[in-house]
């Protein structure tokens, strides 16, 4: 096969974990016989930076004439600590999700038996916890007008906004993935007080129809924040709006016991972007300690989801194990004789190397 894939190491601990899944991105070229032509990109503190711009043009030309984005992170402390900058690193990723169109974050989180103990949960809890979160991630009070101030400035306000095209294309990937998991499907919202909410329930009751095999529940965003702490095993498939994900999804992240480990996924009609959804850490940055493994599943994500490569991703997966199994883990999860990023980045793509083809999942 032959492809072209963006890649936009962006900002902190970006380019290091990056860094890794391109060692893996040729491990998979040389083992499996095929051509993947990279592009690089600026995004972020260290487009602005180079360009005045978080998501320069030219940057934007590279994602559009590729057919998947690799994506880093964005941030730096510059901006975070100057809340009078106008021109900010996340206003790259916010432009990056609505000019490519990129409408479906996508996160899975599973845990590993090994690392239960990381989990402030109980281990009793988290074992064999596999669900996935959609998030609608272009619509509501993120991106909903009007919104400001009052003259006086003593009053606030954002309109939160939802149509049922936005709410279809994305429930569509939802049951869709529910029927090739366990069958079941959340629906999570505020639907006893917000009437964007009515709507999303009022489209996926209509909806539900085309999926009989799906059994469909509906909970209250409240109600799913202490599920997911007290039974997250209940869960398989989430649906739920841009805000609700967005805070959810980073509940759920400490669940594995570590960002570090769970990759991520933001679709669109014809063009997906893949990140850890670490962010840039940037205490870390440049010292060769950042856990690269959450940016590796995001390319094993990639090649399962945007090129159809499903041996070639499942490889990837065993090659995170076989590390996870053998200790082979940065300091956030083996704080004593720890690995470094490039260690892990080594020894998961010479696992792909080295390893037999594999035809069946395992994982």
């Amino acid at each position: 096969m032959k492809a072209k894939i963006a890649v936009l190491p962006g900002d902190g601990i970006g380019p290091e974990v990056i860094a890794q899944a391109l060692k893996c991105v040729h491990a998979i070229e040389k083992k499996y016989d095929h051509q993947f032509e990279l592009h690089e990109g600026l995004i972020g503190a260290a487009a602005i930076d180079a360009t005045g711009e978080p998501f320069p043009s030219n940057t934007k030309k590279i994602c559009l004439d590729s057919d998947a984005i690799l994506f880093g992170a964005i941030g730096h402390p510059k901006y975070d600590n100057d809340p009078s900058a106008k021109v900010r690193p996340e206003q790259g990723l916010l432009a990056m999700r609505k000019e490519l169109g990129l409408f479906a974050n996508i996160r899975p989180v599973k845990s590993y038996p090994q690392l239960l103990h990381m989990s402030p949960l109980k281990e009793e809890k988290v074992r064999d916890v596999d669900f996935v979160v959609f998030r609608e991630l272009t619509g509501g009070i993120y991106f909903g007008q009007p919104r400001g101030r009052n003259e006086a400035g003593d009053t606030a306000f954002d309109t939160c906004v939802y149509s049922k095209v936005e709410i279809i294309r994305i429930a569509k990937m939802a049951f869709e993935a529910a029927s090739n998991r366990r069958g079941h499907l959340t629906l999570v919202d505020k639907a006893n007080v917000l009437a964007t909410s009515r709507l999303w329930r009022e489209t996926i009751q209509e909806m539900a129809g085309s999926y009989p095999d799906i059994t469909l529940e509906y909970m209250y965003v409240d109600n799913a924040a202490m599920q997911m702490i007290q039974n997250p095993r209940r869960f398989d498939v989430i649906l739920t709006e841009n805000m609700f994900g967005d805070i959810i999804t980073d509940e759920a992240s400490v669940i594995t016991g570590s960002m570090g480990l769970l990759p991520s996924a933001s679709a669109g009609a014809s063009l997906s972007l893949y990140e850890p959804i670490h962010g840039s850490y940037p205490e870390v940055a440049g010292m060769n300690k950042a856990n690269p493994i959450a940016a590796i599943l995001s390319l094993a994500m990639l090649l399962e989801y945007s090129l159809d490569l499903t041996v070639e991703a499942e490889a990837i997966h065993h090659g995170v194990v076989h590390c996870i199994d053998r200790n082979i883990l940065t300091e956030e999860l083996l704080p004593e004789n720890p690995s470094s990023t490039e260690q892990v980045g080594d020894a998961i793509a010479g696992f792909i190397a080295a390893d037999s083809v594999i035809q069946t999942k395992s994982y």
